[in-house]
């Protein structure tokens, strides 16, 4: 996940919430709207012991600094930067076609989305490529093959072996066809429908999309759990990362969760070293957990944490080494009619491909708020240029008067002219069939709907609130990241006289306390621990070869360790030769223990090198405060009380 995504976890995505506009703060000379802030605070804050008051003020301070940041970004015109405007546009592009329909029928489709919300289906997948290993399109020798394996289904024979000896999906060497847990809107429509309308333990009707055939399985229901409020620690690694730069990643990670296994912070450790910048600057905190929303391997990952507090193993997924810890579990909304429920389930219904319906609405849209006007009344003269111009016909005495530039009608602002009719009957007049032209007056009725649209579609941020405010959220991330890159980022990663110096400055601040030079073994259960103890206890030289024994069930760090961080120390006096017995870690039954090389009983002063990450995030503090105090003299900020206090309540 990207840094810039922070603005949009602060700023929160926009609903349909019914408010008037009230000003909740100015900033200068703008103004940040109160249901607005209202709508972020409720979506991403959590209450942890805090009045909602203390919550909403402190929740505040972090938006409003926000809020001046991307101000300051726009001020300098980042917005009118190339890569800012591409990535913008880029997402208009790929959005823009989900807010092209509709809302009639909304009801039907929130009502389907809650039913199939209650429950979870375990679901697996066999696809049939119309794309043959040649490269040909062979749609024959795909629905060959689908009768094939519906034929075997039918014997009996097992779905997942079935999905490795047909299945076209290039991961099914790995998931062997399954793919976890899904719920409403994590598949394509027609494949969600073609799902929950499979019973448990039964092979569905096949789908056929634009490249093929897929069947689906139901192999069992069971009851939606919820939301999970969790905390997690990612460690990425680059795109072009080989596997040595990997193995070093996981060694920090087994490091981070050795750490954690000692009590230390998981919020300090994520602000410190997480990856994922957005709920790093949030305590490592994520927004709310549902199925469906990421990769089988974390999810099973994540559902497997039993209880609150529950912390796992480092775990690998194709963004990196992964920890995560249950906070807490929020039960799903049983009532129908739950409004805030309601409002989820429209915001995604919009975004989904269900959201495809009528053009009417469109056409009803543009003729009220932008108008449509006919701008040439004589039809007579209208066909004569047209059948001059389209078939090469003498012009009529009717039609001389008019030039391409002469306007047909006129929507908005913005005139049609005889040219850009030109354009689209040369194109379209033509039957779908092929038996030959279209009457002129349906040409002409098309040519207005289509304008129509794609006028509806260029100015959309005018017609739908939710698409306007997220593209303002995307286009605001952008700069947020940009702004803070420039800022505080960069600045702090690059300039290393400012980090030695610093470093000099608070030499005490970077210190061991009592530390020790230890190898750590990780073992994946107690009996597996204790095994391995007394082999180490019997011939600790060998602690290498020993644990090369256990593959992956054992892993050895080797590093220097303060007291605290070694497992089952307790408040002994480590000393070279010392093993500690295994330490049952109970949330998931994995055990380790510790061999201690030398023992430093005082305090000693870290490196620069061995220091470097912490100075950083130390210079990142000063910098961003620094900066955040000039901003907040150009951008005087004046909070109204009043309507605070309302939203508060």
């Amino acid at each position: 996940m990207k840094r810039k995504n922070l603005f949009l976890l602060l700023l929160g995505v926009s609903s349909l919430f019914p408010l008037s506009a009230q000003t909740l703060f100015t900033y200068g000379p703008y103004k940040a709207d109160a249901a607005e802030f209202l709508r972020a605070f409720n979506k991403n804050n959590v209450l942890t012991g805090q009045s909602r008051a203390t919550a909403m003020r402190e929740y505040l301070d972090l938006y409003i600094r926000s809020k001046l940041k991307v101000r300051e970004a726009v001020d300098r015109r980042y917005d009118t930067l190339q890569h800012i405007r591409m990535e913008v546009d880029n997402l208009r592009a790929q959005i823009v076609e989900n807010f092209m329909n509709d809302p009639a029928i909304l009801n039907r489709l929130r009502g389907e989305a809650f039913q199939r919300s209650q429950k979870l289906i375990k679901a697996a997948h066999i696809f049939i490529a119309f794309k043959q290993p040649n490269g040909a399109i062979d749609t024959a020798a795909a629905r060959q093959q689908l009768d094939e394996v519906n034929r075997k289904i039918a014997a009996g024979q097992d779905f997942s072996q079935l999905a490795i000896q047909y299945s076209d999906d290039p991961a099914v060497q790995i998931n062997k066809g399954y793919l976890g847990y899904v719920t409403v809107f994590t598949l394509p429509y027609d494949m969600e429908n073609a799902l929950y309308a499979t019973a448990a333990g039964k092979v569905g009707e096949p789908v056929r999309s634009k490249i093929g055939y897929h069947l689906f399985k139901n192999m069992g229901e069971k009851k939606n759990p919820g939301r999970m409020k969790a905390q997690q620690i990612l460690l990425a690694w680059p795109p072009d990362a080989d596997e040595s730069i990997k193995k070093q990643v996981a060694q920090r990670a087994d490091s981070l969760y050795k750490r954690l296994l000692a009590g230390e912070d998981f919020g300090a450790l994520a602000r410190a070293f997480s990856n994922d910048y957005i709920s790093a600057a949030n305590n490592g905190i994520m927004p709310d957990l549902s199925v469906g929303q990421y990769d089988p391997l974390f999810e099973e990952q994540c559902w497997a944490l039993a209880k609150d507090g529950a912390l796992s193993k480092p775990f690998r997924t194709s963004h990196g080494w992964h920890i995560l810890r249950r906070i807490s579990i929020k039960a799903p909304v049983t009532d129908p009619e739950n409004r805030d429920l309601q409002q989820e389930l429209q915001q995604k219904i919009m975004l989904d491909s269900r959201w495809q319906a009528s053009k009417d609405y469109i056409y009803n849209q543009v003729k009220q708020k932008a108008g449509v006007t006919y701008l040439l009344n004589d039809e007579a003269a209208f066909r004569a240029y047209s059948d001059s111009l389209l078939d090469r016909q003498p012009m009529a005495t009717a039609g001389k008067n008019l030039q391409p530039s002469s306007p047909v009608f006129r929507i908005g602002e913005e005139n049609f002219d005889l040219a850009a009719w030109y354009k689209y009957a040369s194109v379209y007049r033509y039957r779908n069939d092929g038996s030959g032209f279209k009457p002129f007056e349906q040409v002409k009725d098309e040519w207005l709907k289509y304008e129509m649209q794609a006028y509806y579609k260029r100015n959309l941020e005018a017609y739908n609130t939710e698409f306007r405010n997220q593209m303002n959220e995307f286009r605001d991330g952008n700069l947020f990241f940009e702004i803070m890159q420039q800022e505080v980022w960069t600045k702090a990663q690059t300039d290393t006289l400012a980090l030695r110096s610093l470093y000099e400055k608070n030499k005490k601040n970077y210190t061991w306390k009592e530390s020790a030079d230890v190898v750590i073994f990780f073992c994946s259960d107690a009996a597996m621990a204790q095994t391995l103890y007394e082999k180490v206890k019997a011939a600790p030289g060998d602690w290498r070869k020993l644990t090369g024994q256990y593959d992956e069930k054992v892993l050895a760090d080797s590093s220097r360790y303060e007291w605290s961080q070694i497992p089952n120390l307790n408040k002994t006096v480590p000393k070279a030769g010392m093993l500690t017995t295994p330490l049952l870690n109970e949330s998931d039954n994995t055990a380790s223990f510790a061999y201690i090389f030398n023992a430093y009983p005082q305090t000693l002063q870290r490196s620069f090198n061995e220091a470097r990450g912490l100075v950083i995030n130390d210079y990142q503090l000063i910098l961003e405060k620094q900066w955040e105090e000039a901003l907040f003299k150009k951008y005087p900020v004046k909070v109204e009380e009043k309507v605070l206090e309302q939203l508060m309540k």
